[in-house]
């Protein structure tokens, strides 16, 4: 009950609560964080944070958002002060809200207690402490009805009423248990309000500490608000002010403006009337120019137009001649081929006659044409000499006339004399040989003896038809171009001295580029008013602007004087509107044509007109031109084409075939001419033997012999086309004089050369009389054909005798325009009725002793059956025979006869002459007699006979020594020397021997060698003797002779051969096997015993192998030796890893920094030998070079050879480029085993154990080595990962690139790297696409100081690939001058600063990132500061290493640098100042030294005390909390703190410790430290005076204190020493306690009191 009453008040307590409190409460009720269903505890309320008021946040939002302007120093100072103002305001504003938080959530666990309270006793809804107030009274009730229960229950056990103890015993358990309930329940409610007075406390606290300053900051906010009101009012009316000034500032600018936009008006006035006044002037005398300018330009035009003509005139005139010269040019090639053919021809028939004769073809055609390359080259030779011979003369006559020219006087020059038409086409054509622009005909003086123009290749070409031109067009040509360029040119009286350089030039025939380029202008000028640029969208028409319907207008096979029309269709393809206008036809066409063309005017685009041609002709001549229109893009021309009747004429056929007929037969056949021209002629068909002579006139045929022989010889040719260019071009001769002068130029060159005057007799086949009476034209052969008709001309075939025959027949045409055709006819004749189809039998290859047969098919033209015999020759009548012998063929039949042939071995004997023994070829005639016929139908068998027989090599096979776990192999070759293919076979084998390639069976070829390997492997140990047969088709038989000896050895192995799947070069594959010894007795009976052949049985008992490995083979084995005991088996592991010979990767490393070398030597030399290159030949310097590069390229491959490139970089470069391109290996290794009787452990250093040669094993192992499926792509293929040094607690990072090199996606996984291990790959993949490459990252994370290596396997279905990671845990390592764990910075005048210095040095071999770190300053500093103050704590529960801190926010301790890196080896000075703000001995903070932002190095405690004056006192034992409280001193009792504080106390305790009662113990010893503080402001004493009072009185007592006064200067101490020995009447029982005054004297007067208690010990 006492209890309950003193928590009433507190419970009173709780329930009151502050307006302040209530009302922040009440602004934010949802913002308190609800406690949590079932906790009995209420929640910290320092852990919510709560907003600022709503109405004063939004006040000071408006406030602060109002635009201020700073106007001074007076300006700033109030914005500082009124920033630090709402600073403070919101500071408050939170503490408070977090007050009202802790309110709420006070209240709210309160009422979750009454909830548990009403959960505990359900019904009762009252407050927790009268809900106390009521257990109390039902602990009471029950208490008293327990007791009333004992006592009944006493009673009528005493009554001995069983029944009723029973149940008083259970109503008094009853009780109990209510009993028990109710003191839980009190239990509870005491826990809950304990819980709840606490928080309130707390609560209660805070808010009397900040209740005034909250009114203090109101104060100031108000003050501030009125500030800033006064400050807005003022800034409102210094804005009104500038907005006037404003104002008036625009209106005098827009008077000032107005001003001079007047001023300007009438000045540009001013200038416009003078620019009139100029104007009018410079029009005046402007027209009057440009009319002088303008008659002047249409002189001129005049002249041009007139100059332009006149070269138009030429340039056409000249491009007429050149075509007719190309016409020329390609009638001479076709000349040329039809001469090609004529000499072909007769090179063949040259041919046939030598070979007729039976003399050598070839060698007199090669002899023949060898002759005539060496003519060539003669006349060639000849020719150059001649040639060479004019020009030394040429310039031996130049060099002489221009001496003379120099050493005569200077004379007027004769007239220059006109050039003929002949010398400027010389000149013209030169011009185009050469390539160079053709230049006008010049005048220059010319000797006599110089030679003329030389004739150019294109006159070499001239074609008939400019030979065939007419006189009158040749004048003409010759008129137009013999007109000068320039009027007076070429009159005799000009004088060549007045004329100039450039006039004498040679000119092009087209004009110089000034002159077309005057041209262009003139022409442009002319078409700049009619044609435009239409452009439509952006889009500029392009191209022909009207599209023509037909596109060109051809009047075919047209009669002269009749009248032909043609409507032509123009159709606009501009985008727009277009003009077209009719230009005209070509000049050469306007007497024929005649255009009716009305102009539609503006026509849109898609539109059409209509154009009517009319075409007269007046000549029989094919004209060729175009219609010329102009539109408004510009001018386009439409084909006109006029064609005269011609002749088309073709045969339907050049070769008719009349296939085989019998002598006497006639056939015929038709070939038809056709003609699809419009003009008719005459033809005649004739043998092509026969001459043409339809005209008198020259033929083609003539004329092409003659050009094509002249063709030959080019000088020849060259007189020729001179002699005729003349002729043609002067007009003095017609053609037939042309042609006949070539016809007696080539009959004397074929006199003088010895050749036959007749060209057409060259190459023509002269067929004999018979053949053409065979083969022979029809009745009609002649005749004439009409346009677009054809005529059937029949042939006719009457064999006379047998044999092939042919005829060649042309078809010729009275005009000559149309070409001569060719056809020939050929037939077979056939001698009698019966014939064989085939007359060569050929039975192919036959052997001896096999019969062949074959059907003959004989037939027969007859109308009447024949009666046949059949005969085979005497010598092959035991060999061959005809069935049936005899028999009978009908009419036009045929009949098959068999031919049976079984040849035996002494056919090359009984064939004679008809079998040839080398080549064994057989060659039988055969023979058909035909009744009633003379002359037999004969034919021929032909056969090659060859042998059957097969050689096997050895006969005999020994095979040895062969254990029965392996078998043995031996080579035989099988000789085939048949030359036909057999089949053989090796049958009834025994079961140890096996024949292979395909069990002993194949086919050999004719001649061939085939080795086949025989496979003995025996059952059981003993001697083997047998002989193979094989058996070829024909069912021969060869025999082959074996034996050998069965070895049974003591041990043997799980599996012989052992097959390697496909390993990537630098994988590893195992296999693993057995070694078995299953030797376990010597009974022969039971089983098979280990031995030789019949030999002695081995010993049983422990066998030992060994495994001889080739060198340098691939290959591991482990283990390589052993034993194994009888009935045990030993585990073998085999390994598998193909690598690249080091000779190879070494070489490559080699070659690469060769080339290397000699790339920088080479530019090194490049560079010092440049100086020398015009002194030296080049000879020299490439003997040099090569030098200097043979000894640099030496001396760099002895330098490498010192060199161990095993591990360099090089080598992993070309180790790397090497594995890429690898291209598969397979290799076979056979490892022995050799087995002996004994154990190889137990024979350690004695004599070794003895092995049976006979009783070896044999290991078959198949390596096949692949190219790896994965490179590596970085680091240059490196396989090699190393991360370097790594601190550890940190992570590198490195990146390896691996590539799918194959032609398929691979599936990947990873090997499991070490968990615990620091490499973790960061980003494994699945599955990587052909030739795709994947970046892998992988970490290093050292968490100490390690070297750490692992691989990592990358397994793929081909292979694998290992990476080879490794790297250096490095430890971070620092060391600190400071000595300990602590830093005091001893004591400092309140608001001074004091600083101290200290060291860290990196001692490791990695740069460190450190960064200083103060625990005032951390982030976790609020969530301690949640927890109860450290001085409600005991001493042994303060954890908080951070002490007292100065009341204005900033931190009591500094560190300077904060941050930076530590280079190894390195040192950095820190600087750590002390500043307190206020008095206290309990400043304290921790000081850590962070690395690399994760792992404290180094806590550092730093200490410090403040006072405000400059004395202090230090030492005794603690009598408070090292924890600075809440209360503060207040500031208005200070100035009288001296006099009003009692004297501060100071406890001293001594311990005498007094072991031995015989032997005096050392005095108890403590000391004081007196000391002033070293200080910056001004005070009128230097130092500190300090006297204890009663030393007497202490003396008396046994304490003795040195010194008991004394001076401290500035800055040090004095140490006071108090020492203590029990005087003689110290009672030990009762401790001694003595105090004292201790004053001291500085800036002030301070007073301590000292408590000295002393006690006895007599233990430690």
């Amino acid at each position: 009950m006492e209890e309950g009453a003193r928590l009433r008040p507190e419970a009173g307590r709780l329930d009151q609560a502050s307006p302040g409190a209530d009302g922040a409460a009440g602004r934010s009720p949802a913002r308190a964080a609800p406690q949590p269903e079932g906790s009995d505890e209420p929640e910290d309320p320092e852990l919510q944070v709560e907003a600022p008021a709503p109405e004063a946040e939004a006040q000071a939002d408006s406030e602060d958002c109002r635009p201020e302007s700073a106007h001074g120093a007076g300006a700033d100072r109030r914005g500082k002060a009124a920033s630090q103002d709402r600073a403070r305001a919101a500071l408050l504003r939170k503490e408070l809200s977090d007050l009202a938080q802790q309110r709420a959530d006070g209240e709210l666990s309160i009422q979750k207690a009454r909830a548990v309270l009403q959960a505990i006793s359900p019904g009762s809804g009252l407050d927790p402490r009268e809900e106390l107030q009521a257990c109390w009274g039902r602990t009471d009730l029950l208490t008293k009805q327990q007791q009333s229960v004992a006592a009944e229950t006493q009673a009528e056990r005493e009554a001995h009423n069983v029944a009723a103890v029973g149940r008083l015993q259970a109503v008094c358990r009853r009780l109990g248990a209510e009993l028990e309930n109710e003191r839980e329940l009190q239990s509870k409610i005491r826990a809950v309000l304990r819980e709840s007075e606490r928080a309130m406390w707390h609560i209660e606290i805070r808010e009397g500490r900040l209740q005034a300053e909250w009114k203090s900051a109101q104060e100031e906010v108000e003050a501030a608000r009125g500030r800033r009101q006064v400050r807005a009012a003022e800034q409102l009316r210094r804005e009104e002010a500038a907005e006037r000034k404003a104002e008036r500032n625009r209106l005098l600018r827009a008077r000032k403006a107005l001003h001079l936009q007047r001023e300007n008006g009438l000045r540009h006035q001013q200038l416009l009337d003078d620019a009139r006044k100029s104007h009018r002037a410079a029009v005046k005398f402007l027209k009057a120019s440009l009319g002088r300018v303008r008659e002047r330009e249409r002189e001129q035009e005049v002249q041009t137009r007139e100059h332009l003509r006149r070269r138009m005139d030429a340039v056409l005139a000249l491009k007429n001649s050149i075509t007719a010269n190309r016409e020329t040019l390609r009638k001479f090639q076709a000349w040329g081929q039809a001469k090609a053919e004529l000499a072909e021809q007769k090179t063949q028939a040259e041919k046939q006659a030598i070979v007729a004769q039976g003399g050598d073809a070839f060698k007199h055609l090669s002899h023949q044409h060898r002759r005539q390359e060496l003519e060539a080259q003669n006349r060639a030779f000849e020719e150059e000499q001649r040639l060479r011979k004019q020009e030394i003369v040429s310039r031996i006559l130049k060099e002489a006339a221009e001496e003379s020219r120099r050493r005569r006087p200077r004379s007027p020059a004769r007239a220059a004399v006109r050039p003929t038409l002949r010398d400027k086409t010389w000149d013209y054509l030169a011009g185009l040989g050469e390539g160079g622009a053709p230049c006008a005909p010049c005048c220059p003086e010319k000797d006599d003896g110089a030679p003329g123009p030389e004739p150019s290749q294109m006159v070499q070409s001239m074609s008939s038809e400019s030979v065939q031109a007419r006189p009158e067009s040749a004048s003409g040509e010759e008129d137009t171009l013999a007109e000068p360029e320039i009027p007076g040119l070429w009159d005799k009286d000009h004088e060549r001295h007045q004329v100039s350089k450039e006039d004498v030039d040679r000119k092009p025939v087209g004009g110089t580029k000034t002159d077309k380029d005057i041209l262009a202008r003139t022409m442009e000028r002319l078409r700049g008013g009619l044609i435009h640029k239409q452009v439509v969208s952006g889009r500029e028409f392009k191209g022909c602007p009207f599209n023509s319907k037909p596109k060109v207008i051809h009047f075919k096979d047209f009669d002269v004087g009749r009248v032909y029309k043609k409507k032509m269709t123009l159709t606009n393809a501009t985008y727009t509107i277009n003009y077209c206008r009719l230009q005209g036809v070509d000049q050469h066409l306007r007497d024929f044509i005649h255009i009716d063309f009305e102009p539609p005017g503006p026509m849109s685009a898609g539109m059409s007109c209509d154009v009517l041609v009319t075409f007269k002709p007046m000549i029989n001549k094919d004209l060729d031109g175009s219609i010329a229109f102009l539109a408004q893009t510009g001018p386009f021309a439409v084909p006109l084409k006029c064609s005269t009747k011609q002749c088309s004429l073709s045969l339907d056929k050049e070769l008719i075939d009349f296939g085989s007929y019998v002598v006497g037969e006639t056939a015929s056949r038709v070939i038809t001419l056709t003609n699809t021209g419009g003009l008719g002629t005459r033809f005649k068909f004739l043998p092509a033997s026969e001459p043409y002579d339809m005209d008198s006139t020259p033929s083609v045929t003539r004329l092409s012999s003659i050009f094509t022989y002249a063709y030959e010889d080019r000088s020849f040719y060259d007189k020729v086309a001179s002699s005729v260019s003349e002729q043609l071009l002067e007009g003095t001769s017609s053609q037939w004089d042309v042609l006949s002068q070539r016809e007696q130029m080539l009959s004397h060159r074929e006199h003088e050369e010895g050749r036959p005057a007749d060209p057409e007799g060259v190459g023509t086949m002269i067929l004999s009389n018979e053949e053409q009476t065979e083969i022979s034209l029809g009745e009609v052969t002649e005749g004439e054909i009409a346009p677009f008709s054809s005529i059937k001309v029949p042939i006719t075939f009457s064999p006379v005798t047998p044999g092939d025959i042919q005829a060649n027949f042309k078809v010729t045409f009275k005009n000559r325009q149309c070409p001569t055709l060719y056809f020939r006819a050929v037939g077979v004749a056939v001698a009698v009725p019966v014939w064989v189809s085939r007359p060569d039998v050929d039975l192919k290859i036959c052997m001896y002793d096999r019969l062949y047969q074959d059907s003959i098919v004989v037939h027969t033209r007859s109308k009447v059956a024949l009666r046949l015999r059949f005969e085979v020759c005497k010598e092959l009548q035991g060999h061959m025979e005809l069935l049936p012998q005899t028999g009978y063929i009908q009419a036009l039949s045929s009949c098959s006869v068999q031919l049976k042939f079984l040849p035996r071995h002494s056919l090359p004997t009984d064939a004679g002459r008809y079998f040839d023994k080398e080549s064994r070829v057989l060659e039988a005639p055969m023979t058909i007699r035909v009744g009633d016929q003379i002359k037999p139908v004969e034919f021929t068998v032909h056969a090659v006979v060859t042998t059957s027989d097969l050689e096997l090599s050895p006969s005999e096979v020994d095979f040895g020594h062969c254990t029965v776990c392996e078998a043995v192999r031996a080579s035989v070759s099988l000789y085939n020397p048949s030359l036909l293919p057999q089949e053989f076979g090796f049958v009834g084998l025994p079961k140890c021997v096996d024949i292979q390639p395909n069990d002993g069976f194949g086919t050999i070829l004719p001649l061939e060698t085939l080795e086949l390997d025989v496979i003995f492997q025996p059952t059981k140990a003993k001697e083997y003797s047998f002989e193979l047969v094989c058996k070829s088709e024909i069912n021969r038989r060869f025999k082959l002779t074996c034996r050998a000896v069965g070895v049974h050895p003591p041990l043997e192995l799980s599996h012989s051969q052992v097959k390697f799947a496909a390993t990537a070069l630098y994988d590893t594959s195992v296999a693993t096997l057995y070694v078995v010894n299953p030797h376990l007795s010597t009974n022969v009976l039971t089983h098979s015993v280990p031995r030789v052949g019949s030999g002695d049985t081995c010993p049983v008992g422990p066998t030992s192998f060994e495994f001889l490995l080739p060198p340098g083979s691939p290959i591991t084995i482990s283990p390589s030796v052993g034993t194994v005991s009888p009935g045990k088996k030993c585990l073998v592991e085999v390994a598998f890893r193909p690598v690249l010979p080091s000779e190879v990767i070494r070489q490559q490393a080699f070659q690469a920094m060769n080339k290397d070398g000699e790339a920088k030597l080479s530019r090194k030399e490049t560079t010092t030998s440049r100086k020398d290159l015009r002194r030296q030949s080049l000879s020299v310097q490439r003997a040099q070079h090569r030098d200097r590069l043979f000894r640099a390229s030496t001396s760099l491959a002895l330098e490498m050879q010192k060199q161990d490139l095993k591990f360099s970089h090089e080598y992993q470069v070309a180790q790397a480029a090497l594995a890429r391109s690898f291209p598969g290996k397979f290799e076979k290794f056979v490892v022995p085993c050799v087995v002996a009787s004994g154990d190889v452990e137990g024979r350690k250093g004695m004599e070794p154990l003895s092995f049976s040669p006979h009783n070896t094993l044999y290991l078959e192992l198949w390596c096949p080595a692949v190219a790896p499926s994965l490179v590596v792509t970085s680091d240059k293929g490196s396989t090699v990962t190393s991360f370097g040094d790594i601190a550890v607690g940190h992570r590198g990072v490195k990146k390896v690139s691996i590539q799918n090199i194959t032609s398929e996606d691979l599936a990947v996984d990873f090997s499991v790297l070490n968990p615990n291990g620091p490499f973790v790959l960061l980003n494994p993949i699945s599955k990587l696409p052909a030739g795709q490459t994947h970046v892998l990252v992988l970490s290093f994370s050292p968490r100490q100081s390690m070297l750490a290596q692992e691989t990592l396997d990358i397994v793929t279905k081909r292979g694998k690939l290992s990476l080879t990671l490794s790297g250096t845990g490095v430890a971070s390592l620092i060391t600190c001058s400071i000595e300990g764990d602590v830093l005091n910075m001893g004591y400092v005048i309140a608001r001074e600063l004091v600083s101290s210095t200290f060291q860290l040095q990196n001692s490791s071999s990695l740069p460190i990132k450190f960064s200083m770190q103060l625990d005032s300053l951390a982030g976790t500093r609020r969530e301690d500061r949640q927890q109860l103050p450290q001085f409600l704590l005991s001493s042994a529960q303060r954890t908080d290493v951070v002490g007292t801190q100065n009341h204005n926010g900033q931190s009591v301790f500094a560190v300077a640098p904060v941050e930076g890196v530590l280079d190894p080896g390195a040192a950095q000075d820190f600087t750590l100042t002390f500043s307190p703000d206020h008095e206290s001995l309990y400043f304290s903070d921790q000081l850590r030294v962070v690395l690399f932002e994760k792992k404290v190095s180094r806590k550092i405690l730093l200490k410090g005390a403040a006072r405000e004056h400059m004395m202090f006192v230090e030492g005794g034992d603690p009598l408070d909390v090292p924890v600075e409280s809440l209360t503060g001193i207040p500031a208005a009792d200070l100035e009288h703190r001296e006099d009003a504080e009692e004297p501060k106390p100071i406890l001293v305790t001594l311990d005498y410790v007094q072991l031995d009662t015989d032997t005096p113990a050392p005095p108890a010893t403590r000391e004081l430290l007196v000391g002033c503080i070293r200080t910056t402001q001004l005070s009128p004493k230097k130092t500190v005076e300090f006297s204890l009072d009663g030393v007497a009185s202490l003396q008396h007592r046994g304490f003795t204190v040195e010194p008991p006064r004394g001076v401290v200067e500035r800055g040090q101490t004095k140490t006071i020493s108090i020492s203590w020995v029990p005087p003689a009447d110290f009672d030990p029982d009762h401790p001694l306690q003595v105090s004292a005054l201790l004053q001291l004297r500085g800036d002030v007067k301070e007073t301590y009191k000292i408590f000295f208690v002393a006690q006895v010990l007599t233990g430690p």
